[in-house]
């Protein structure tokens, strides 16, 4: 089992939560995250869930009706327990896919379902379901002048045996909301037994929600996801029904 614990604001690697008696940090990062909340065929989602769980689908709020969560993360840098970059290059690009779902005890958590990285040491990650993306590019980019602050993300994973991730979104930035500290159990769709516990902290700001309607500051948006695994629940009828970029996640891993 692997136990992740969160950043605090100020400094990465000196303001980490003290561990747990018996606790090492294994590695910390520093990432810009861009999420997209998706309601993809409820069928398809439902083979990934284990035995005495169940699918944990909002009925309300800014999550409302997502069964899956897309989530592409820049880790900007990760860093071993003595501060130097861990890893082949100290840095990685990824993107998985989670699901909401009820653990056999009725406690919400995270369900990892999969993910496409670059990173030929991520495979097949902490979760057993990564696969390593053969063709990968990631560009971001901001502009600023007299005007609102615009940024684009162009993000590109396919793999060899066909899954294929792909999002271009262009929207203006706002400040977003900076959130507590907060925990949230990471499982395995492969092997539920295999978790993490996340304690993340990060900065949201939601750009186009169809639930809560704010300002849709989303200018441009394309979205390709299909083949291989998860062919089933990109069949072409899924929806996206939130758009949130991430710019600010900061965490710790521990393994006991």
């Amino acid at each position: 089992m692997i136990r992740s614990l969160p950043l605090a604001a100020a400094v990465l690697a000196s303001a980490l939560i003290a561990p747990a008696a018996g606790a090492q940090m294994t590695e910390s990062s520093a990432e810009v995250r861009f999420q997209l909340d998706l309601k993809v065929p409820d069928a398809a989602i439902a083979r990934y869930v284990p035995q005495g769980w169940s699918l944990n689908v909002a009925a309300q709020g800014p999550a409302r009706d997502a069964n899956l969560r897309l989530i592409f993360v820049d880790r900007i840098t990760i860093n071993g327990p003595d501060g130097r970059p861990a890893g082949r290059t100290g840095s990685s690009r990824l993107v998985y896919l989670a699901a909401p779902v009820k653990d056999p005890d009725g406690a919400p958590v995270q369900l990892i379902v999969g993910g496409l990285t670059d990173d030929p040491a991520g495979v097949p990650g902490p979760f057993g379901n990564f696969l390593l993306a053969s063709t990968h590019s990631m560009r971001r980019a901001t502009s600023s002048g007299s005007g609102a602050v615009v940024e684009s993300q162009d993000w590109v994973f396919a793999a060899a045996s066909g899954e294929h991730l792909e999002m271009h979104v262009t929207f203006e930035r706002g400040a977003g909301n900076r959130n507590n500290p907060s925990e949230s159990r990471l499982y395995s769709a492969k092997d539920p037994a295999v978790f993490q516990v996340s304690m993340q902290e990060q900065v949201l700001d939601i750009l186009r929600n169809t639930t809560t309607t704010p300002p849709d500051r989303v200018k441009a948006f394309s979205l390709k996801a299909s083949g291989g695994s998860y062919a089933a629940l990109f069949d072409g009828t899924e929806r996206v029904l939130s758009w949130d970029n991430i710019p600010y996640f900061n965490r710790a891993v521990l393994a006991r």
